[in-house]
């Protein structure tokens, strides 16, 4: 009897896999063409040839593991063959955030991609540096951080609205949780205690004004929340809030 240690099958995919989202419905046996900036991708940054496992999310169907079928300078061709996980499920909750600077907005972008915001709302308030958001850029940067963090679902971007009239058509069945500067119940157990439907509105680089707060507390589904004892800045609310929710009441717990 031969007693010799049997090799260990390498997993397939292999973790390294590239990961990339594309449009679906993707299914066992669909060619998928791969172009443009994904196409470098594979190709120049990460050699992939014929053969090569690609990992592919199209937002509607899950993770789908499939090969290289063609490999040029400017187009990748590749077969799906089999589903490796659903598209996920994630918590019902919005970032309601208002706008900051480019780069500091883009990374509350990134952030709220990473720790599983279902829904990301840009807010546009009176101290708002930034009056307008790039959807393109902004949904470039969100698939980006999909694709690193192995999500396969991507967050909801809406367009751009003024925090009166987001107050005005609040739904009545989800709860906002305001992160209020000047004080509000703990964030932690507040978010704990909740059921249901939920939201966090932060605010901008100077904060709300006394008009705004005053408006947001009078609504019935506001609940003002502190996150500390320091003011934080608004990408760094906006990153403490979520990832704190999801750590009490989110997929985290």
């Amino acid at each position: 009897m031969d007693a010799r240690p049997r090799p260990i099958r390498p997993a397939w995919p292999p973790r390294s896999a590239p990961r990339l989202f594309v449009p679906g419905p993707l299914a066992s046996g669909v060619h998928v063409p791969i172009e443009g900036q994904q196409a470098h991708y594979l190709s120049r940054v990460m050699r992939a040839g014929i053969g090569d496992a690609v990992i592919l999310c199209d937002d509607e169907t899950g993770e789908w593991a499939a090969r290289v079928a063609s490999a040029g300078k400017r187009d990748v061709a590749l077969v799906v063959e089999t589903r490796l996980r659903e598209r996920e499920a994630v918590p019902d909750l919005t970032l309601c955030a208002a706008l900051l600077k480019k780069d500091r907005f883009d990374l509350v972008l990134e952030k709220a991609c990473e720790l599983g915001a279902r829904r990301i709302q840009p807010v546009l308030t009176r101290r708002c540096v930034a009056d307008r958001l790039n959807r393109d850029r902004a949904r470039a940067l969100l698939v980006e951080a999909a694709e690193q963090c192995a999500r396969t679902a991507l967050p909801e971007l809406a367009e751009p609205v003024k925090v009166d009239a987001l107050l005005r058509q609040w739904p009545q069945d989800r709860a906002l949780f305001f992160a209020d500067e000047n004080g509000g119940d703990p964030a932690a157990p507040a978010f704990a205690a909740h059921r249901g439907p939920a939201a966090i509105l932060t605010g901008p680089e100077g904060g709300f004004d006394d008009a705004e707060r005053t408006a947001i507390r009078s609504l019935e589904q506001a609940h003002a929340v502190t996150l500390g004892p320091r003011i934080l800045r608004g990408e760094t609310a906006a990153i403490a809030a979520l990832s704190l929710w999801m750590g009490v009441a989110g997929d985290w717990a």
